[in-house]
């Protein structure tokens, strides 16, 4: 029920989608809907307030909008739609999550997401560290706060997939390194050279240690970076599972 109220764009639609669940088939193999018990409006009525979305504030005072959370391993991974249109009308700028990586979260925010609210994403920041890049080389856990040039020259071919991967939906990607406090600067400098040998933006972020301060360069970069293009999508709706 999460994922749908996600992707529904208001509480009628709310109620149509969850009319269209199948939740069984009958003797003679034909499927039963949720519609067929008449039994969809009540259960709209029981979310009537979950539709809404929940406003919060960060430590530093700006808000946030949180709403939804289907894992992107069962369902979409993305907040709500509602909370999405909200956000844009609000702001100047709106960043929202699409996580468990660009090959699950990050796919179906494009593709399913966006394409069922009419979004067209103007920049993709990609989130990476040199710990995590280093651990895909095959280094023990251990290993990954030491310096290790190497390791991460051999891990950073992760990295490079899920360029490929968002290459495909649009240009206007950023890469984010998120900052530890062991990472050394000749490491930064090799994938900050690496990302835009490939023709993208990168830029560290501190922002655990430092907060909002620690993500401007990030944020001009990404401003930087917006282009109004239109999303190109992987597959058509109508292609069979």
């Amino acid at each position: 029920l999460m994922a749908i109220l996600c992707l529904s764009k208001d509480l009628k639609d709310l109620k149509r989608r969850i009319g269209n669940m199948l939740m069984a088939y009958d003797e003679d193999g034909k499927p039963l809907y949720v519609r067929d018990l008449h039994c969809e409006g009540a259960m709209a009525v029981l979310l009537k307030e979950a539709i809404h979305p929940n406003l919060v504030q960060t430590l530093e005072h700006h808000p946030v909008l949180v709403h939804g959370g289907p894992f992107a391993n069962i369902a979409h991974g993305c907040n709500s739609l509602i909370a999405t249109k909200m956000g844009l009308k609000l702001a100047d700028y709106v960043v929202t999550e699409a996580g468990f990586g660009s090959d699950l979260g990050a796919t179906k925010f494009l593709d399913i997401k966006s394409r069922i609210g009419g979004l067209s994403p103007s920049c993709i920041v990609l989130n990476t560290t040199i710990r995590s890049l280093k651990y895909n080389a095959g280094i023990t856990k251990e290993e990954v706060e030491k310096p290790n040039l190497e390791a991460l020259k051999k891990g950073i071919v992760n990295l490079d997939a899920h360029l490929d991967l968002l290459s495909h939906y649009t240009s206007s990607i950023v890469v984010c390194i998120n900052h530890f406090i062991k990472d050394t600067e000749e490491e930064i400098n090799y994938v900050k050279k690496y990302v835009e040998d490939r023709g993208f933006a990168c830029e560290v972020s501190t922002s655990f240690e430092e907060g909002g301060k620690g993500s401007q360069a990030l944020a001009q970069k990404i401003i930087e970076s917006c282009h109004k293009q239109p999303l190109k999508t992987i597959y058509n709706i109508e292609d069979s599972i």
